[in-house]
């Protein structure tokens, strides 16, 4: 009995993960932190750029903190876009429909592809789901011209569909929630159908909750890529009230030169700013993906 005390007692002072704070930590956060810091660091500098005057951004060293913050750069940032005839919240109006409406089509049509090549058999279902992988090796630049041409016989110019349309398939995602929904027993299935479950209630019941990782991570991917994408705004709308706020924050630099860098950096920011929330929002579920995607 003794000896099996000893063994508890060692097991328990060298736990892998302690619920409290021990000596045996301090080496992980020696490694961590300067780490942390580092990874910050980015994050620090483009925030603190926008409240920069026009002489510290030309500073040299550059330095990663504003010593004479101001927000005259988001003033003029604004004051420009009343100059221009569209005001800035109609950019940012814009920007905001095309992405909710862009993510909630994608995730709906994530998942029930994932849900019919994981567990339906059909013929051409290898296939199909082959040619989602090919998908991953273009870049969008390499089919440009064929987007074009579809938004152009689908009468889809000056749109919220030209917006809409070239994002709302996202094969990393796919993929991702596929592996997810691989993971779910079959057995679980037929018990649902054996209930009188339809394929949408398996969906919403089964489906859903249990690859909630993956469908975060799609969300976040997702909106990365729709709220600074430029390529709509530049190629399928010539109606400036119908572009989106990544074409108008993107294009401040190149119409107004040097004395512009102080919206530049303003822009930057706010262009920025709302992707790092969602991450931060949901972080917890994309480490899952992470965590899960390697465990079979």
């Amino acid at each position: 009995m003794k000896n099996k005390k000893r063994r508890r007692s060692k097991l328990g002072g060298s736990r892998i993960n302690p619920k409290r704070f021990s000596a045996g930590q301090i080496k992980f956060y020696l490694i961590l932190l300067p780490l942390a810091v580092f990874m910050i660091i980015p994050v620090v500098f483009i925030i603190n750029q926008a409240f920069k005057p026009l002489g510290e951004l030309y500073a040299f060293p550059p330095t990663i903190f504003a010593k004479n913050p101001t927000l005259d750069n988001f003033k003029d940032l604004f004051a420009l876009s009343g100059n221009t005839g569209v005001p800035m919240s109609r950019y940012l109006l814009n920007s905001l429909i095309v992405t909710l409406l862009t993510v909630v089509l994608n995730i709906v049509i994530t998942i029930t592809a994932a849900y019919a090549f994981s567990k339906k058999k059909f013929k051409g279902n290898k296939s199909l789901f082959g040619l989602n992988q090919l998908a991953l090796m273009f870049v969008p630049t390499a089919v440009a011209v064929p987007r074009y041409i579809v938004i152009v016989r689908m009468g889809m110019i000056n749109t919220w569909w030209a917006h809409i349309l070239p994002l709302v398939a996202m094969p990393v995602g796919l993929f991702l929630v596929k592996q997810f929904v691989d993971q779910i027993p079959d057995a679980l299935i037929e018990a649902a159908v054996m209930d009188g479950a339809k394929d949408f209630t398996i969906i919403r019941k089964v489906i859903i909750p249990l690859t909630k990782p993956a469908i975060a991570t799609s969300v976040v991917l997702t909106f990365q890529q729709v709220w600074n994408a430029v390529e709509a705004s530049n190629n399928f709308i010539t109606d400036d009230s119908m572009r989106t706020l990544a074409f108008y924050l993107g294009s401040i630099g190149t119409n107004n030169g040097v004395a512009a860098q102080g919206m530049v950096a303003a822009a930057s920011a706010i262009t920025f700013l709302p992707s790092l929330v969602i991450f931060v929002c949901m972080q917890s579920q994309v480490m899952n993906t992470m965590s899960h995607s390697g465990i079979k």
